[in-house]
């Protein structure tokens, strides 16, 4: 057990989330357990993961979680490894809650240039109707930005996923790449705005929108002569959209949506409910939320990038290709991470803040306040 990278995972606990502080010593090797000196709790290091009080060998769960975000039928799985389904079930449940929590601590945190998203819709097939996602990529670095899960494709479910776009972008150049779907604009015109004060007025603070924010619009549409492309500029320059285009697809590049496409495509095949033609239903909202987010983060952690891949001189006739992920071109991590990697990861809670009381605070508190706030 390396106690310098272990956690006190108590939400009660001033030092709670806390790494390399000397607050964690060893409670017992044999059970793997741990103990904090400051809250005098004891807790397994596995807490906070998909193998938390599970007596299954690790090895052989994640490998089922692999088989899984690969596309790999559960019933199959229940057959090869003489499991019960509801076991399986149980599993993916829980690295799907896990992987969402890693996604949002890893990628929905950070700030980056984004230069040109893409987003789009996939259409799943439920017991009690259709349930639609919402998807974005970065073309860039090929990083899937998240998705939302919803009964209806309205401007509720844009809006949503126009904010979660927000939340990760820099207020720099940025174009948006959509399809025809109406709700687009405006729900994006609507997220990229800042609320700015007014100088020496009272009222609400003013909406300013973010400057070079630049939406194209990819419209299809089937004729009798065959398939018709409208290229669509809704807002923006057509030079600082030249450039932008040119800089995260290539001199060669085009306006287009075929990066969502692809990523759309790499879902329908490893989620059995998203594909066009295929009899498997989704029984509930949850858990397709959860394979989306356990295929998401394989995507962006552990799967190498065939397009990202860069060339390694090694001397002037000799070279190797360095492979990358999604992540790492985005600057996130710095190497590619193992499923075991992954499932294991322990998303640390948000710091320790001291509680509002009325009066003076205690010498005690202080203390805290001083060594943990």
């Amino acid at each position: 057990m390396n106690l310098e990278n272990i956690f006190c995972p108590n939400l009660e606990c001033p030092a709670r989330g806390q790494t390399g502080e000397g607050n964690i010593v060893a409670h017992s090797h044999k059970e793997q357990r741990c103990r904090c000196t400051v809250c005098h709790k004891t807790f397994a290091i596995t807490k906070g993961t998909p193998f938390y009080r599970l007596r299954t060998d690790e090895q052989l769960v994640t490998t089922v979680m692999v088989l899984l975000a690969n596309g790999c039928p559960p019933q199959a799985i229940v057959k090869a490894f003489e499991l019960d389904e509801r076991t399986v079930q149980n599993w993916q449940e829980k690295a799907g809650a896990h992987c969402e929590a890693v996604h949002e601590h890893v990628v929905g945190q950070a700030q980056l240039d984004l230069e040109q998203v893409q987003a789009d819709e996939i259409r799943a097939k439920t017991t009690g109707g259709v349930l639609w996602i919402a998807m974005a990529i970065a073309v860039t670095s090929r990083l899937w930005l998240g998705g939302e899960v919803s009964r209806k494709r309205d401007k509720h479910l844009i809006r949503r996923l126009a904010e979660r776009i927000k939340r990760m972008a820099l207020c720099r150049s940025l174009l948006l790449a959509v399809d025809g779907l109406a709700s687009y604009v405006p729900a994006f015109q609507k997220a990229f705005r800042t609320k700015v004060p007014r100088r020496r007025q009272q009222g609400r603070c003013q909406l300013v929108a973010w400057p070079e924010i630049a939406i194209v619009q990819v419209i299809k549409r089937r004729t009798a002569e065959g398939l018709a492309i409208e290229r669509r500029i809704v807002q923006g320059c057509s030079q600082v959209i030249d450039q932008l285009r040119e800089k995260s697809q290539g001199l060669l590049g085009v306006i287009n949506t075929a990066y969502i496409e692809r990523l759309n495509a790499t879902f329908r095949q490893r989620i059995a409910p998203l594909g066009r033609r295929c009899r498997h239903l989704a029984r509930q909202e949850d858990t397709l939320r959860e394979s989306m987010y356990l295929v998401g983060c394989f995507y962006n952690l552990c799967n190498p990038h065939h397009s990202l891949r860069q060339k390694l001189l090694l001397t002037k006739n000799r070279h190797r290709w360095v492979s990358f992920t999604p992540a790492m071109a985005a600057g996130l991590t710095n190497h590619p991470w193992t499923a075991h990697e992954l499932l294991s990861f322990k998303v640390p809670p948000p710091r320790w803040t001291p509680p509002p009381q009325r009066g003076r605070r205690s010498k005690e508190v202080l203390k805290l306040i001083e060594r943990w706030g």
